[in-house]
């Protein structure tokens, strides 16, 4: 995308996120702060973090979307991997095939734009703590070193641990409606 491009994507992107906080564009104060803080913002990493978001959950509910969007952010924040969402997105055999290059469907594409800003603009899943994994719900793994802290939007959210410290061996039952503003 040429810069052109990219400064039009941001402030269309700006819009959405004082849409979705529900403070419009009317110049208050509030407004400043998210325009000021989404500013800082960079586009191709939140790109990236959509189409993580997309192709994990696109179908989820708005809970499986920030706690993948959580996920990669804890990984950023992790020295054991790139430090830029593009970065932690892009490693091979880490997330969907294809995600940082198959097209994106229009279907619940604004849903998801909405939560990836708002996990730019810091919000978190209140009980993913410094899970960096995940798998669909469905399955089940023998690895002794999985501690499940959530499951949400069709995925079962887990940190890796010495097997004496695992605490929640087995996926919990799914909890929805602890995100959003």
């Amino acid at each position: 995308m040429n810069q052109s491009g990219k400064a039009l994507r941001l402030v269309g992107l700006i819009a959405l996120a004082l849409t979705a906080a529900g403070c419009g564009m009317v110049g208050g104060k509030k407004d400043d702060v998210a325009a000021r803080s989404f500013a800082r913002v960079d586009t191709d990493d939140l790109e990236c973090l959509e189409r993580a978001m997309f192709f994990e959950s696109n179908r989820s509910s708005r809970d499986g979307l920030v706690a993948v969007g959580n996920v990669v952010m804890n990984r950023v924040q992790s020295d054991a991997y790139p430090d830029t969402v593009c970065g932690v997105v892009g490693q091979k055999n880490q997330f969907a095939p294809g995600v940082v290059s198959r097209p994106m469907s229009a279907s619940g594409l604004p849903t998801v734009q909405e939560a990836a800003i708002s996990v730019m603009l810091g919000e978190r899943h209140p009980m993913i703590g410094d899970a960096k994994f995940f798998h669909q719900a469905g399955h089940r793994f023998s690895y002794d070193n999985m501690n499940y802290v959530v499951t949400a939007g069709g995925n079962a959210f887990y940190e890796k641990r010495k097997a004496a410290y695992v605490t929640q061996p087995v996926p919990l039952p799914a909890i929805e409606g602890l995100t959003g503003r």
